[in-house]
């Protein structure tokens, strides 16, 4: 009994557990850190697409000049609120659905990063702020033009997105709007050519992304895209191509069509048909392969669709300017 005291009296204190407050158990998202998780959130990579706000004023010839460069170069941050509004909305609704796709889950949103309740929060007021702003910095046309995309958008993300064929449609109707916008913002008519070859464009853009993605996420599209289960590949597949069919022969048309631009010594506007063309055929090649899910990632990347975009831009630069 002595020994067992004296073995006892040997051992140290245990030193007494700390508490910790609940509150400090989990540390909450720095404030850094979720404003690094909002601007990720509002796609900056994806803010090419907002480019296509020069496309009125270049087919019309009317882009070298200093006002237009400064109205346009507006739009385009107008757009950019307008879109990231759609953007934070989006991904606050699809935080569930993203968690199940291999690259979506790391969406600031998805990997709570970013709060659910701030996302909406944030893209709710820049939903308002978007019309708001270019009615006052421009006119209310190119507002109401604005306040329809965010509306049409916003439609998509609550319902439109699980309804055949529409959300295709929808999709496209936004990549429209963006190469329209310039029109009514600087008092540019939009010829019919115009709007044909942009929406059949758009539209194949949108149609080989559905493509790809049917492709990538053959096991999985019904938990990452709902309604992907509802279309087949042989039918997306013909969507793409029936646009990029559209898209060639509406411009053809308009190239071989007089007037509209100077003459010059060459026939630079006919002669633009030859890198569109290739353009397009270009980008099938990743759309046919299912890898044209981030058609911002293709046009950037690819080295040679690139120039062919360059060649292209010179040749109708020349027409415009009728050398």
């Amino acid at each position: 009994m002595a020994e067992r005291t004296a073995l006892l009296e040997e051992q140290p204190p245990r030193p007494t557990p700390r508490v910790v407050p609940a509150a400090m158990a989990v540390p909450g998202p720095r404030p850094a850190g979720v404003a690094r998780g909002l601007l990720r959130t509002a796609r900056p990579r994806q803010w090419i697409k907002n480019v296509l706000v020069l496309a009125a004023p270049v087919a019309a010839g009317d882009l070298f000049h200093r006002r237009t460069l400064l109205q346009l170069a507006l739009i385009c941050v107008l757009f950019t609120v307008a879109a990231a509004a759609v953007y934070l909305i989006n991904d606050a609704r699809d935080a569930t659905a993203d968690r199940a796709h291999p690259d979506k889950c790391r969406r600031p949103v998805a990997a709570g990063e970013v709060p659910v309740a701030l996302a909406y929060a944030t893209g709710g007021l820049l939903a308002v702020l978007a019309p708001l702003a270019t009615a006052a910095l421009c006119n209310a046309a190119t507002a109401a033009l604005i306040a329809a995309y965010i509306l049409m958008q916003l439609a998509y993300c609550i319902s439109l997105k699980h309804v055949l064929v529409v959300d295709l449609v929808v999709v496209t109707s936004g990549f429209l709007m963006r190469s329209m916008v310039g029109g009514p913002a600087l008092g540019i008519p939009l010829s019919r050519w115009f709007l044909i070859t942009a929406g059949f464009g758009a539209l194949f853009m949108v149609a080989a992304k559905r493509y790809s993605e049917a492709l990538q996420m053959a096991a999985k599209r019904g938990r990452t895209r709902a309604l992907l289960r509802e279309y087949t590949d042989g039918y997306l597949r013909f969507v793409w191509q029936l646009a990029a069919g559209g898209a060639v022969l509406a411009y053809c048309l308009w190239a071989l069509e007089g007037g509209g631009m100077s003459a010059g010594a060459l026939p630079w506007r006919q002669l633009s048909m030859v890198p569109f063309i290739l353009a397009v055929l270009r980008y099938a090649v990743f759309a046919d392969r299912g890898t044209a899910g981030a058609p911002e990632d293709v046009l950037l990347r690819d080295r040679p669709l690139a120039a062919i975009g360059l060649v292209w831009i010179a040749l109708y630069a020349m027409a415009v300017a009728g050398v």
